[in-house]
């Protein structure tokens, strides 16, 4: 529920609030993703996404762009529109197992365990939308879950004076807009729609970053299942902190307004 505020007013963040936005920074802006997966590999990240074979840059994507289209409707039909609970342990472990398998088969393990390991990923990542008020049955909110596999870091397109978490809100702002009007006007989703295609494609973009990197990593010959299935861990690890962070700021922002808790946010120290 939204506090109201006098008009014209800026509404201030309490003490606690902005000691929870200023760990939601943390989460959103520094997520450590790619140290621990170098520690995992013993090679720098870098190297081995550049290691990866040129064919499988396009194929990559496109597994990328259908995981992303498929998984939307299928995370969240089994989920309460409402509640308080999240369950990220469960949901780790589940992807652990895909991790495992997936890994000694090169592209094809990639193209088989990814839309699994997403759809996985994406009911965490609800849930814990769900277990910071987010209503579930919203378009709006199901939006707001598939936006969190575009956060983690800037791309070479974002402005280099923003903050990666507002520069990705920036950068799919319109497209999330038209997807979320769309939805509002139809019971059930079209995947080939116009609004929804656009805004998959962007978010497959900078998600495709990770998957890359992810795919790398699980190719590094000494990897193994173990190996595969820590690599899958870290994956939705990240996805959780940047869901926590996320959905944080959505919360504050219920409560305070876009503005107030963009400044406040922007203001903190990273």
């Amino acid at each position: 529920m939204e506090r109201e505020h006098p008009a014209g007013s800026a509404p201030r963040l309490s003490q606690e609030h902005l000691e929870q936005l200023q760990q939601a920074k943390r989460l959103l802006e520094h997520p450590g993703y790619v140290a621990r997966i170098t520690d995992v590999i013993g090679m720098p990240l870098e190297a081995a996404v550049k290691a990866l074979p040129a064919a499988w840059t396009s194929k990559i994507a496109a597994v990328t762009n259908a995981s992303l289209t498929k998984c939307l409707n299928v995370a969240n039909a089994t989920l309460r529109p409402s509640g308080t609970s999240s369950f990220p342990k469960l949901h780790s472990a589940a992807v652990a197992l895909s991790g495992a398998a997936g890994g000694a088969f090169g592209i094809a393990g990639l193209a088989l365990e990814l839309p699994v390991s997403t759809v996985v990923m994406l009911r965490s990542i609800a849930d814990i939308g769900r277990a910071q008020g987010e209503n579930l049955a919203s378009g709006e909110a199901q939006l707001a879950c598939l936006m969190v596999f575009s956060l983690g870091g800037k791309t070479a397109a974002d402005d280099a004076s923003d903050s990666g978490y507002y520069a990705a809100r920036v950068a799919l702002a319109q497209a999330m807009s038209e997807a979320t009007v769309y939805l509002a006007k139809h019971s059930l989703a079209n995947e080939s729609a116009p609004a929804l295609v656009r805004l998959i494609a962007q978010i497959a973009t900078r998600f495709n970053v990770h998957v890359s990197q992810k795919a790398a990593a699980m190719m590094v010959p000494i990897i193994g299942a173990a190996g595969g299935a820590l690599v899958n861990t870290l994956f939705i690890n990240h996805f959780q902190d940047m869901a926590r962070g996320h959905f944080t700021v959505r919360r504050l922002e219920r409560l305070y307004g876009p503005d107030s808790v963009s400044a406040a946010y922007l203001q903190l120290e990273g």
